[in-house]
């Protein structure tokens, strides 16, 4: 073969590789940097927060580079799925629906979920408390399953959103009376910045039925879990975790 048509069909082989070929040593972590302090995006374009710290470290010691990539957080697991990414490094719970999709790792941390609105609002975290009004909740999170599940059937409009700035920007505009979301990412993210001045927590904390949360994996990346799972063991083991916590909080955030 003339070797100006080798190199062509060497060109034409290499577009046709698929998109998510990547090296064996990089593990593709998706994450949707819109809920500070956990994932965040800083002014130079990175991602930041807590999950990423722990994924850093994660990567280091199971000796693979993180290569972090940003998705909706509706579109990670079919990402996944689809061999896009390797993990899902979000925030995500861990509950018994998606462990029907997904495999986990084991519990990296485990947070409350809270609902927020007005100051003063005549509102409770209840079906009846919450009767007419629009609740704001990301679509595909643990807070639409639970309160299409407890709150819609008793009247409440449930209102889901691509993004939690989305519904964050409702809540301030007043075109949603309530939202829900995690307890952290609610007092951090809103409730301690300008915008969020004006709003505070209603009710005491719910519990969304779930297992904490964890790294998302494919199911069939059972060498891979393995490996998470001892880097998580063994930094609780040696105070890495710990350490790497108290950057960002005051209080034990791996709960029970």
């Amino acid at each position: 073969m003339p070797r100006f048509h080798a190199l062509m069909l060497a060109a034409v082989l290499a577009a046709a590789a698929p998109a998510h070929a990547k090296d064996a040593d990089t593990l593709r972590l998706g994450i949707d940097p819109g809920y500070p302090p956990m994932d965040v995006k800083t002014p130079d374009g990175h991602v930041a927060g807590f999950d990423v710290d722990l994924g850093d470290e994660i990567c280091r010691r199971i000796a693979m580079h993180c290569q972090w990539v940003e998705l909706e957080f509706s579109g990670m697991i079919p990402a996944l799925q689809a061999r896009k990414i390797d993990g899902i490094m979000s925030s995500m719970a861990i509950t018994d629906k998606r462990m029907k999709q997904i495999a986990f790792s084991t519990k990296l941390f485990q947070f409350r979920s809270r609902l927020i609105a007005k100051q003063g609002a005549p509102l409770t975290a209840s079906p009846e408390g919450l009767r007419g009004k629009r609740i704001g909740v990301q679509s595909g999170s643990q807070f639409e399953t639970y309160a299409m599940k407890n709150w819609a059937p008793g009247g409440v409009e449930v209102v889901p959103y691509q993004s939690m700035e989305g519904v964050l920007n409702d809540l301030t505009a007043g075109r949603i009376d309530a939202a829900l979301l995690g307890s952290v990412e609610a007092e951090h993210g809103f409730l301690k910045t300008p915008r969020g001045v004006g709003f505070s927590f209603v009710g005491e904390p719910l519990s969304m039925g779930d297992h904490g949360v964890g790294m998302g994996m494919r199911q069939d990346d059972a060498a891979l879990k393995a490996k998470v799972d001892r880097a998580v063991k063994d930094m609780r083991a040696d105070g890495t975790y710990q350490k790497i916590a108290r950057k960002y909080f005051d209080f034990d955030v791996y709960g029970d």
